[in-house]
């Protein structure tokens, strides 16, 4: 069992190390003062390795990686890195958008940052979370909004406030993107509509809801069979890559929870 988790760190810092060399990270390197008992290459690689193992805490990982330092320094070199995290994240998304199909799916899905019994008293959060509520029910907490293709590429996201007008977020997180693009009922708008086309270039199809009678041709209902495509994803993150958390006690420890999630599905 060791020796897998090993071999999968190994291919982790592989993937890490070419990324950093791609971006030249090192320009973010502190080159003053003490040398880091963790350097930004290995403390990138534990984030993503605590996802992608799906390791629940930080002193989990510390009892497992058992690095030369302490646990206080393995904390402090894991939040430090979401910056990073998200420079990789980015790069990712472009060099997908640049193999991209041309139907792309759009969806929003919940993120609670605490259980729903601790909301009243929830502090690290509070200036970023808000109320919402979906089919399961109410939650506190914010929103991952994600466009991704038919082959299941993920091309672009964004975070915000549960509260968030998916309509709006959907027109601003794909403005650089063309396509056929499928989304549900919740982003059912005629504004939208309007404003999302670009003639020969974009387009979007909206599921109706249930009390709207709308003709369909046979490539709308093919397209619109394919919606579930973008789900697979979320259920990925929040399933196999620890993307649900209430943990930490930090936006920090937050931001870097999603973010090296994220980047660990993208890299897998």
């Amino acid at each position: 069992m060791l020796n897998v988790a090993i071999t999968i760190y190994n291919n982790l810092r592989h993937k890490v190390y070419h990324l950093y060399q791609k971006l030249h990270l090192e320009r973010h390197e502190n080159t003053k003062g003490r040398k880091l008992k963790i350097s930004l290459i290995d403390s990138l690689t534990l984030a993503l390795f605590k996802q992608k193992q799906n390791i629940q805490t930080k002193q989990s990982l510390f009892e497992i990686i058992a690095p030369p330092c302490s646990y206080k320094t393995l904390v402090m070199s894991l939040l430090r890195v979401w910056k990073n995290l998200s420079l990789l994240i980015g790069f990712m998304l472009a060099w997908n958008r640049q193999h991209a199909h041309l139907v792309k799916h759009t969806d929003a899905t919940d993120l609670p940052v605490c259980l729903l019994k601790n909301s009243k008293n929830h502090r690290t959060m509070s200036g970023l979370a808000s109320w919402s509520k979906t089919g399961k029910g109410w939650f506190y907490g914010l929103k991952l909004h994600l466009t991704s293709d038919l082959e299941g590429r993920v091309l672009a996201l964004r975070f915000t406030s549960a509260n968030s007008d998916d309509r709006g977020v959907c027109l601003k997180m794909n403005e650089k993107l063309r396509g056929f693009f499928v989304a549900d009922a919740g982003y059912v708008s005629k504004d939208l509509e309007r404003d999302f086309w670009i003639e020969g270039g974009r387009a979007i199809k909206i599921i109706p809801r249930a009390n709207m009678k709308k003709l369909a041709t046979a490539f709308d209902v093919w397209l619109l069979n394919t919606r579930m495509k973008v789900e697979i994803n979320f259920r990925n993150l929040k399933l196999f890559y620890g993307l649900l958390t209430s943990l930490p006690r930090s936006i920090d420890g937050y931001l870097t929870n999603y973010l090296s999630a994220i980047l660990a599905y993208l890299i897998a």
